[in-house]
This record gives structure tokens, sequence and C-alpha cells, in this order.
């Protein structure tokens, strides 16, 4: 299969980095591995470890240092960005947790209302740890995780959400928040509730120093939580599109192919993206996008399964998205590259469809 293949390119690229120099790659550099003993020495000193994974990827995101530890009410799964994923595939997932004695929440940081909600969770579990004999008047929860799941960007939330007076909202930073993976680079503090008093510590995303899995590698290149560079977008963008193409999402996108574009009479729309050629984020660059996927998927009658064809098929994709997000054909790979970026900044902000691309493991029942 196609997506075999791109699998096991992007996950041998990662893999020899993580194996040679990985402070000169930035696959595990001083920061992280300092971190790594900051963030150890802490775990068993706060009330709750909040394990923040991608609900994208609900196991590939799993961060390392937790795998040993057992189920316990002071730690909870937070599968955050599920704006991103599969609705239905989100509830699968958190039943899956449940089933395991494993508690979790799925949560989008940008959802004030979700916030909120889950905010409340979180003082519900602290009020019943407290009735367990916890007599201190604050409460700890730390935030763990690997690069890119939205850490500091849930801290902030929580901050602001939380019933914090002005007085000290004031005295408070904030969390700094990146699209690049791997920017929080030092344990911060925020206050989240009073009444008793709640904090929340972010700390710095982290790998382990190798991960062996090539299927787990390219997912976590997907998503972002690797940086772009290291694979390469080009690459990166290849298997997105093996799993648009694979997927029946892109039929949602059939209404748009009857769509005119080229009218007589320009509409306000189309008179804005004149104006902002380049902002590939606009509705009607992203409804172009979506029309020209939608259009070159449907009238493909080849096998997805095999390798160049499904080559073939993305090559004209890619040919055809240079037109749609308004990016000039040269005769170096720039202009691919750009594509690329932008194709893989829409999918990782939902505008492609939402993706759950990790499956439940597989039950032995022998």
């Amino acid at each position: 299969m196609a997506a075999a293949t791109l699998m096991r390119k992007i996950g041998t690229a990662i893999n020899q980095l993580a194996a040679g120099n990985r402070i000169s790659s930035g696959w595990y550099d001083a920061h992280m591995e300092a971190a790594s003993r900051a963030v150890a020495e802490r775990i068993p000193l706060v009330d709750f470890v909040l394990e923040v994974r991608d609900a994208r990827i609900p196991t590939s995101s799993e961060y390392e240092m937790m795998k040993n530890h057992p189920p316990s009410s002071k730690r909870i799964i937070v599968l955050n960005k599920t704006d991103l994923a599969d609705q239905s595939q989100t509830e699968v997932w958190t039943r899956h947790f449940e089933d395991h004695n494993c508690i979790s929440y799925g949560v989008n940081s940008h959802n004030k209302e979700n916030i909120r909600e889950f905010l409340n969770f979180l003082q519900a579990r602290v009020r019943e740890l407290k009735k367990s004999g916890h007599s201190s008047h604050a409460t700890t929860m730390m935030l763990v995780g690997i690069p890119n799941v939205g850490k500091s960007a849930l801290a902030n939330s929580l901050h602001q959400i939380g019933r914090i007076s002005a007085a000290e909202k004031g005295k408070l930073k904030h969390a700094v928040v990146s699209s690049q993976p791997g920017e929080t680079k030092n344990i911060s503090s925020l206050k989240i509730a009073s009444h008793p008093n709640i904090y929340v510590l972010d700390t710095p995303g982290i790998f382990p120093p190798k991960i062996d899995d090539i299927e787990v590698c390219s997912k976590l290149a997907l998503t972002g939580a690797i940086r772009d560079i290291l694979v390469g977008e080009h690459v990166i963008v290849q298997y997105l599109l093996t799993i648009v193409n694979s997927s029946v999402k892109y039929k949602k996108w059939a209404n748009l192919s009857a769509i005119s574009l080229e009218c007589s009479t320009p509409s306000n729309l189309e008179k804005q993206r004149r104006r902002y050629p380049s902002d590939h984020t606009q509705d009607i660059t992203v409804n172009e996008v979506r029309r020209a996927l939608f259009e070159t998927r449907s009238s493909f009658d080849g096998n997805l399964e095999d390798e160049k064809e499904m080559g073939s098929l993305i090559e004209t994709q890619l040919h055809t998205l240079h037109k749609a997000l308004h990016v000039p054909m040269d005769f170096c790979n720039n202009a691919t590259i750009k594509v690329a970026a932008k194709l893989l900044n829409l999918y990782r902000t939902g505008r492609l469809g939402r993706y759950t691309l990790d499956s439940l493991p597989l039950v032995n029942t022998r």
C-alpha cells in the first residue's frame, strides 16, 4: 500500500535522526533531556497528573514517562484537539480508556464552554481528593505530554476560565503558545481556581530518545508533533493525501463541484480573494482546495492499493492545488513545498475534515 510505503519512508527518516546526533537534528536536545528529569522528579509530588494527548492519535501521542504508571484516580488522560478528530471515534476511545480503568476526558482548548465543563470536572476530582483526607490548602495538577499536543493552550484556557479575581489575573503570566513543537522550555505555574486553590504546572513537550514504531513516527509528523523540516513537507503531504484519498470524507465536498468560482461579476468573497491572494485560510480558497481534491479523487478510477497509481493521483492533485492555492509554478521545488505547507496547515486546523488516525488495539481473544 502507498500509505505503508510513505509511513516507512517517514518513520525511517525520523529514526535515523533519533539514532544519530539528536541534539543537532533537534530531536532530543539538551532542553528536552533536562525537562525530562525535572518532570520525573515532580510527578510523585503533585496531586494530579493530566496526561495530554492528541485526540487524533490517542495511542501514538502517549507520554512515554507514564507508560509504566498503573491506572490511578490521580492520573487523567486528556484527549485534546477533539475539534480536529472524528467525534464518534473520540467517544469510542473514551469508552476504551474507561474499560481499562483509566480516567479520560475529551476537550477542545479553544472552546470556552468545553473548558468550563472540564474545569468543573477537575474541581469535582479535587473535592473527592479532599474527602479522602488530603488536607493541603492548594492542589497542584501537572500537564505532561509530547510536543504540540496543546498543553500550553489548555493551561491558558483553564487559567482564563478559572474563578480568579481581576487583581490575581493581572499578576499571573500566561504560558507561551506556539504552533511549532518544542517551544515550551521551562515548567510554569498558573492558577486556575480558588476555594480551594488549584494550580496547573505547564511542562515542556518531551519525546523519548527513540521511537521504534515507524507508524507512530509518521502520525506524529503528520499531526505536527515533529517539526516538518526534519522530514520534509513534500513527503508528509503525500502521506496526508493517501489518507484523504482512502477516506470517504471527500464525498461531502461534492456540491462544491457544481459551484463556478469564475463569475463575470465577482462576488464579495471573490473580491476578497483577489485582495489577499496569498491567504489560503479564506473560505473561498479553502473551498477551491476541497473542490480540487473532490474532482481529482472522484474522477480517479485506478487502484488505490497500488503504490504507483496512488502516487500518480497525488501528483495530479498537487499540480491542481497550485492553482487552487494560488501558488505559481516554478522550475524548482519551492512552489511544491509552499503548496504542501499550506495544505498541511489546512489539515492541522481541521479545514479538510476531522480524522482520527489511530485505531483501537486489537483484542487478543486467545
